[in-house]
């Protein structure tokens, strides 16, 4: 089965992370990509753009590059990517990433094997040393348990998806939804009826951990928390109770002290 691989880049990642990132879904892949779209978005530095010229030169015209002027965001940049996409999987990847190296041809044999739209797996997180994975990102397998799931947090890892062109843009592609956008098309995409699967397994390592926790605590991460929960209830996804339940849980969180909300991290990965 041929599929692309869309990745988005701006000037802020770290070349020699997106080198790495390319080395794992080129160098070391047992299923390699039929092309990869890179949106880059916005001007780069001089030193991702060395890294970029690089893989041009190596892979050729596989290695398909769209640069936009001005920076747009993920979302937009994802759409521009998903339109010059050529085929009808395309699989997701952040710069940063490290995908294991069957990752592909895992997520295909569900394809070939499974009446699916979308498929994406665990993934495993690490901060400095991708060998020395610090927690797992578990997420449920069959479609009833993932829409279930839904109903409380994001029962997809984007990083590690593999998804069908027409059903994401059936359901709209990425839409503004600041720190959502990917959460909300999962729930947009099962309200136009697309069927889920995940991989009980990681099939990316992922630079995550809870160096991140920080930028999901503050006035505007609560603000934009509030938006989204608003926006999938009013669509129909979440009835008042579970609109409501989400709504004192999410703030409390986020208004825990960092090494509480670390543990309560921990245990909900692992």
């Amino acid at each position: 089965m041929k599929f692309s691989l869309l990745i988005s880049i701006y000037h802020k990642e770290k070349p020699e992370y997106f080198d790495r990132c390319m080395q794992s879904i080129w160098d070391e892949q047992t299923i390699k990509p039929n092309e990869i779209i890179l949106v880059e978005d916005g001007k780069l530095t001089p030193q991702l753009y060395k890294v970029v010229d690089n893989w041009q030169n190596k892979i050729g015209d596989i290695f398909k590059i769209i640069s936009l002027e001005q920076n747009v965001g993920l979302g937009d940049a994802l759409n521009i990517g998903l339109k010059k996409c050529s085929y009808e999987l395309i699989a997701r990847m952040d710069t940063d990433d490290i995908a294991l190296s069957n990752r592909f041809e895992k997520q295909l044999q569900v394809f070939e094997n499974s009446d699916i739209d979308i498929c994406s797996s665990w993934v495993a997180e690490f901060e400095d040393d991708e060998e020395n994975i610090i927690s797992y990102k578990k997420v449920p397998k069959n479609h009833n348990k993932i829409i279930n799931f839904a109903k409380k947090r994001n029962p997809i890892n984007h990083p590690a998806v593999i998804y069908k062109k027409s059903i994401v843009q059936k359901a709209g592609g990425y839409k503004k939804m600041f720190w959502f956008e990917d959460y909300y098309l999962w729930i947009r995409m099962i309200l136009n009826g697309a069927k889920f699967y995940n991989i009980q397994e990681p099939l990316v390592k992922m630079r995550a951990g809870f160096s991140q926790l920080d930028r999901r605590r503050g006035l505007n991460y609560i603000k934009a928390e509030v938006k989204f929960l608003t926006t999938i209830k009013q669509e129909g996804f979440l009835n008042s109770y579970e609109f409501t339940r989400n709504l004192i849980v999410r703030l409390i969180a986020r208004s825990m002290p960092k090494r509480v909300l670390k543990s309560i991290y921990k245990r909900l990965r692992d």
